[in-house]
């Protein structure tokens, strides 16, 4: 009896060591790392790098985590300081995306994304387009009807020119049959001008991430019209744009960046991190609490989206007359 004993629990010990061989053995915290967010407090990218901050430590991915926060021409003072400052460093991360493409040809920036290590595509989110509360447009063809009428005084706030809010109110005024090359748009550099100017009534209508505006929208400061995705988001009931018969769709996405001339290990440690940040419980919290969506992409296939992402935003800002 004793023996069978003995033999049931050398079994099970021997499973045991077994199941504990075949778990993943989590890698060593980063010991710091540096975010840098491209744009003043209160926008995309700040609350990007924020949630990331709190996430890759209540992960465990590292141990201590600093936001920096670089504003100025659509992300590209702070791509071109990254590149310099990260260049070989392995603790040096920098938030950029859809806005970041579109000011690099706006601008005619001399840095663009070639200069930086794609990382990981993390989120994707809807535009939404709101106005202030008392004003008469209360519908998506209301606002189209003011674009047709009366383009120039048809006054939109959103983040930087050329970026995701402004490639939005161009291809809406193009649908409603204005010309977008006139659009009269207010680029600010963080969403909480932009949100101020709304709140004012110093603009028509302005454009956002959602999460950025849920707490107007729901207090009833702001008018929600439509919303840019294929479909509605869970729990928010604002029509798409094309169940208004807007045919424009546009999700915003984001990403991380590390430096140029990054060694392999570290290239693959910071990758490491990341990946284990965006699919652990801590950053499913998030964006239920922020109405993002999980778009992560790694880093092989996020550097050739990032080319061809390149291609069709030239096309689209062609189109609406902001880059010949």
């Amino acid at each position: 009896m004793f023996g069978i004993i003995r033999r049931l629990a050398t079994a099970g010990t021997l499973a045991a060591a077994l199941a504990t061989s075949a778990m993943p053995v989590q890698a060593e915290p980063l010991p710091s790392v540096k975010i840098v967010a491209p744009a003043a407090a209160g926008g995309g990218w700040d609350s990007t790098a924020r949630a990331l901050q709190e996430a890759m430590t209540k992960a465990g991915q590292a141990t201590s985590v600093q936001v920096v926060n670089v504003p100025g021409a659509g992300g590209t003072i702070g791509l071109a300081q990254f590149a310099n400052d990260a260049k070989g460093k392995g603790d040096q991360l920098l938030v950029g995306g859809l806005v970041m493409v579109g000011a690099i040809l706006t601008n005619q920036a001399p840095v663009d994304l070639s200069a930086v290590t794609p990382l990981a595509r993390v989120i994707g989110e809807p535009l939404v387009v709101v106005v202030p509360k008392d004003s008469p447009l209360k519908t998506m063809a209301d606002l189209e009807k003011s674009l047709k009428d009366d383009i120039a005084n048809t006054t939109w706030a959103g983040g930087s020119a050329g970026g995701a809010d402004h490639i939005l109110a161009g291809l809406i005024a193009k649908d409603a049959g204005a010309d977008p090359a006139k659009i009269n748009y207010v680029a600010f550099s963080g969403g909480g001008e932009a949100l101020a100017a709304m709140l004012g009534g110093r603009v028509t209508a302005g454009i956002s991430g959602y999460g950025e505006f849920e707490g107007q929208i729901k207090s009833g400061e702001l008018r929600a019209l439509g919303v840019s995705g294929p479909e509605r988001m869970a729990g928010v009931d604002v029509p798409t744009l094309k169940e208004q018969g807007v045919e424009v769709e546009l999700i915003n996405w984001r990403g991380l960046f590390a430096g140029p001339d990054l060694a392999a290990e570290d290239k693959a440690k910071l990758a490491s991190a990341v990946e284990a940040t965006v699919k652990s419980p801590e950053w499913a919290e998030t964006l239920k609490a922020r109405g993002w969506t999980d778009y992560y992409m790694p880093s092989e296939e996020f550097t050739a989206y990032i080319t061809s992402e390149n291609a069709r935003i030239t096309e689209i800002l062609k189109s609406i007359g902001l880059v010949n």
